[in-house]
């Protein structure tokens, strides 16, 4: 096993009890004793379970030792509820019924406390995109998903719209210029940012492994449907929370998020977690981390770095973008769709994922794009109990990205553009505006949860590809 990591599979045939001492001994191997081979780390794992009383006082071992001793629940599947929880479905006439029976899997883990569909939803990998899930004292990766805080990022200018048609050619060779999209993409030279300050780039080995790649990453997005755009904004109402009159102004929209280290961040801890939290083969994706654990707390604090990491990705794109302008933004709007938050939900703290779903709590600020032909709006959170205090992160899929390369036609999705007068750099037959819902109908079921502020609209839009 000389290129094998360590598994929850080889610590069971060592004799390890399932759960939480399996995640601690994965982590502790990995933290403390990466220099040795998988096979030697075997070893000192096998010498502790022989002479535990030789490990006791040892400061790595010694928390190993200490679980060891603790009674443990017998080895086996976790069992799932009969049924599922019930849980608020906003906009049901716009999920289709396999969205729905995903999110039915989720509603019966024992550990569920709540859950929420969005008007946007429709099937995913785990939970559905679009799907809310509450979950008392653990966290599901895969229920976060692997772009972890991927995310909207708008800025508003006092700049009036009509700039978007008068210096288009200009605008759209910025966006050439000034963004980079691809997996594997990133810039010639490794980007400098506090973000790499953090001490949890030296204290959390998968941090350590992906951090130069982060750097050269930083400030790019990532393909299928992230996108920067440029758009004309709508203020309708003169009492608006931009401080400026009602009128068309400039705007810059992005979606994307931590690039290859989140998504190295959530297939390492997914793994963990499916290798210690072991579910019915249905439900396998949803296996959770325990918080107390350490490799529970590990997870959590990579993905607040993969969150301000993803901020400031899009930071440094909309600072190139608004250096063209010669213009500060008057207004920013941060809001990530793939994350976990700790949140009170009737007397209890839990943790709320959000997997394409945003967070609106009263008083957030969000931007739910629609399509390329659809506009997007700018939106205040309400607050709403039922929905987890959530809205839809845009318009959602109506054909995935399989069905839509099948079924729809290039020069059809050309002409649907250009006479919508969008200016189009890239993209795929996948991302049409025919492959996703009708934006109208997705906002009217979520009129509950978020107050319309304005409208989005864009104008030149860069996609990979």
């Amino acid at each position: 096993m000389a290129n094998k990591k360590l598994s929850g599979h080889d610590l069971l045939k060592l004799g390890f009890p399932a759960g939480r001492t399996i995640s601690l001994a994965i982590s502790l191997m990995q933290k403390h004793y990466g220099h040795l081979t998988p096979t030697a780390q075997l070893d000192v794992l096998k010498q502790a379970l022989a002479a535990p009383d030789t490990f006791v006082k040892d400061t790595v071992m010694g928390e190993l030792i200490a679980a060891l001793a603790k009674p443990h629940a017998p080895t086996g599947e976790v069992n799932l509820h009969e049924q599922p929880k019930p849980y608020a479905v906003f906009g049901e006439n716009l999920i289709e019924a396999d969205a729905k029976e995903q999110m039915d899997l989720a509603m019966r883990l024992p550990v569920t406390v709540s859950g929420a569909l969005m008007p946007d939803t429709h099937k995913g990998h785990g939970l559905p995109i679009g799907g809310v899930l509450a979950t008392s004292g653990v966290v599901i990766p895969y229920a976060v998903g692997m772009d972890i805080a991927c995310r909207m990022h708008f800025t508003l200018y006092e700049v009036p719209a009509s700039v978007l048609e008068q210096k288009k050619p200009q605008l759209k060779q910025v966006l050439l210029d000034q963004t980079r999209f691809g997996v594997n993409t990133g810039f010639e030279k490794p980007q400098d940012h506090a973000v790499f300050d953090r001490p949890e780039f030296n204290q959390i080995k998968i941090l350590q492994q992906l951090q130069m790649r982060a750097a050269y990453q930083l400030g790019s997005s990532g393909t299928g449907n992230h996108f920067v755009e440029y758009g004309k904004v709508t203020l309708t109402s003169e009492a608006n929370a931009f401080n400026l009159p009602a009128g068309e102004y400039v705007g810059i929209l992005s979606h994307s998020g931590a690039r290859s280290l989140g998504k190295n961040i959530a297939a390492h801890y997914t793994q963990i977690a499916m290798d210690t939290c072991r579910l019915p083969v249905e439900a396998k994706y949803l296996a959770w981390l325990d918080l107390k654990s350490q490799a529970g707390q590990e997870y959590w604090q990579a993905m607040q770095i993969a969150n301000d990491y993803a901020r400031a990705c899009h930071e440094q794109i909309h600072e190139r973008l608004s250096a063209w302008f010669g213009e500060k933004p008057v207004a920013c709007v941060d809001s990530p769709h793939n994350f976990a938050w700790r949140e009170q939900y009737q007397g209890q703290e839990v943790i709320v994922h959000r997997k394409g779903a945003a967070q609106a709590t009263a008083g957030t600020y969000n931007v739910i794009p629609g399509s390329m032909t659809q506009p997007g709006y700018l939106v205040r959170g309400l607050g709403n109990t039922a929905a987890l205090d959530s809205s839809s992160h845009g318009a959602g899929r109506a054909l995935s990205a399989k069905k839509a390369a099948q079924v729809l036609y290039q020069t059809e999705m050309n002409g649907l553009v250009k006479a919508f007068g969008v200016e189009l750099i890239g993209s795929s037959l996948q991302e049409s505006p025919l492959a996703y819902k009708n934006m109208h109908y997705v906002m009217d079921s979520q009129l509950q949860q978020v107050e319309i502020l304005g409208t989005f609209t864009p104008r030149i839009v860069r996609m990979d590809r």
